[in-house]
C-alpha cells in the first residue's frame, strides 16, 4: 500500500521563496532516511503557496510547521491511499 502525504502552506506576503527554501533546507533533510519514504516532490503555486507531496510504504512521518513568520495561515495536511495507477 502506498500513502501520499500532502503538506501545503501559504506563505506570508512576499515570502514564498523563503518558505520554499525552508522546505528544501529544513523539512526535506528531516525526512531523509525515514523508513518507508519512497519519493518527495515540491511544488509552488500562485498566491505564494508551497506544496510538498511525499510517498510512503509505511506510516508517513509528519512534516514540521515552518517558522510562524513565513506563513500566512496554518499549514494544511492530508493523507491519501493510492487507489489506481496506470
Amino acid at each position: 500500500m502506498t500513502v501520499a502525504a500532502m503538506w501545503e502552506a501559504r506563505a506570508a506576503d512576499g515570502r514564498g521563496a523563503e518558505l520554499a527554501a525552508w522546505v528544501r533546507e529544513v523539512a526535506l533533510p528531516a525526512l531523509r532516511g525515514s523508513a518507508g519514504l519512497e519519493r518527495t516532490e515540491l511544488f509552488g503555486a500562485s498566491g505564494d503557496r508551497v506544496l510538498l507531496i511525499t510517498w510512503w510504504t509505511a506510516e508517513p512521518v509528519p512534516v514540521a510547521d515552518p517558522p510562524a513568520e513565513l506563513i500566512g495561515r496554518p499549514v494544511h495536511r492530508w493523507s491519501f491511499v493510492s487507489a489506481h495507477v496506470e
